[in-house]
């Protein structure tokens, strides 16, 4: 299967060769979309007794799922503080509690399954680009006290031990946070499933659902599903089989490059395996890989194509930024992928039709939400729990037509001259 050329690609596990639907079965559950929240839901159902089919348009995991920055934190896209104002204290807590639950079932799983070559590495440094220790440190006990939460506070001298750069002042270090090789540990996921009598069809577009008499007929152009309940799980590559989803989110294209190995600079200028981000309103984040290759994202934008010479440039100019040792040093790989992304900048997980299910829209925070939002889904659908419902007052919006992307690159430009400004105060 022909994935996209990236990082985790060619360093991806071996795989069998799945092959597309070909004709009719009826199975409990049809997944429709392999990527984090798909397996997840996936997982769940088979483990509660639930027969279950996922039809995948491309491969496993080929859209955002496989090829993001491998961070996984706690939290959701959207930030706690807009969350509260929305829906108070006491449901924002909830909320966190749930995506920490993501957080905490990535890595039991890896631990549970024994899930190869997943690269999982602890701790996440949030990094200052100006002074701001006062902040910070309000910040630190208010995630404690409010949301139990623990972060240490690192001084600028520390987080520049750890960051060999001017750029950074003081920071958050996160223990409970990791990163890890997002492909290999939904391939990993995908062949677990499978083992447990999963069905996974790739190359298998969905033109059309049709619901009748509490049954569900998912059509392809070679086969059908017939299914009690259909979970949509696409995200910024969906399309037109969920027009409530469509009308709902904004794809959202967001960047990454791969550096040649750097030797003993990448150590000089990162003294630890940890990932690294800055706290800007559109910042960068990153870690080393295979020990001395840097992997670097930043910048989104709503344009579904980029030339990557020019990408290369773009992102490598970021890079610099932080680290002009790195001014001359070779761009190996560079990629860009698809983010679904609502206005509300939460998931959307509802039932709009009865058996028809959206578990969708995370946004750049899809590992771990993705993750527990697909749990709660399959225990909505085995009736263990309605704790999706926590979730329901972020749910289907309109997106804003064609208007929305112009409004959203607007709102990213903005963003980024209120950063540079603070940055040169």
């Amino acid at each position: 299967m022909q994935y996209p050329n990236t990082y985790y690609a060619s360093t991806a596990i071996a795989q069998p060769i799945r092959a597309p639907l070909q004709g009719d079965i009826e199975v409990d559950v049809c997944i429709v979309g392999a990527g984090i929240a798909g397996l997840s839901c996936a997982l769940e159902l088979i483990n509660l007794g639930k027969t279950v089919a996922i039809v995948e348009r491309e491969a496993v995991a080929w859209g955002a799922s496989g090829r993001s920055g491998g961070l996984v934190m706690a939290g959701w896209a959207q930030g706690l503080d807009a969350i509260e104002q929305r829906v108070g204290l006491k449901k924002s807590q909830a909320l966190f509690e749930l995506s920490v639950r993501g957080v905490d079932k990535i890595r039991q799983n890896i631990t549970d399954y024994a899930l190869q070559h997943c690269d999982l590495k602890e701790g996440q440094l949030m990094a200052a680009r100006y002074p701001q220790g006062d902040e910070l440190r309000a910040k630190l006990h208010y995630m404690a006290d409010n949301y139990e939460f623990s972060l240490a506070f690192l001084e600028t001298e520390q987080v520049r031990e750890i960051c060999r750069t001017q750029r950074y002042f003081q920071g958050l270090y996160s223990s409970q946070s990791f990163h890890f090789h997002p492909l290999n540990y939904c391939l990993g996921l995908a062949q677990v499933l499978e083992e447990k009598g999963v069905l996974i069809f790739e190359k298998t577009a969905v033109h059309e659902v049709k619901s009748t008499a509490g049954s569900q007929s998912v059509i392809t152009a070679t086969g059908n599903i017939q299914a009690r309940q259909v979970v949509f799980c696409g995200g910024g590559y969906s399309g037109g089989e969920t027009p409530e989803l469509k009308r709902s989110f904004l794809p959202i294209s967001t960047y990454m490059l791969l550096t040649e190995p750097l030797g003993p600079l990448a150590s000089q200028l990162i003294s630890r395996p940890i990932s690294i981000m800055d706290d800007r309103r559109a910042g960068d984040y990153y870690r080393l890989v295979e020990g001395d290759r840097l992997l670097w994202g930043s910048r989104i934008s709503t344009a579904k194509k980029t030339d990557e010479d020019h990408l290369a440039t773009l992102l490598r100019q970021d890079m610099v930024a932080v680290y002009p040792e790195l001014g001359e040093v070779k761009i190996d790989k560079c990629w860009s992928g698809l983010m679904a992304y609502a206005g509300h900048k939460m998931p959307i997980v509802t039932e709009p039709k009865k058996g028809q299910w959206i578990c969708s829209a995370f946004g750049g925070h899809g590992l771990n939400t993705g993750t527990v939002c697909g749990t709660l889904v399959a225990q909505a659908i085995c009736g263990i729990n309605n704790d999706y419902r926590q979730l329901e007052p972020f749910g289907l919006a309109w997106n804003g037509g064609v208007l929305g992307p112009v409004v959203a690159n607007l709102t990213y430009k903005y963003l980024r001259i209120r950063d540079q400004w603070q940055e040169r105060v």
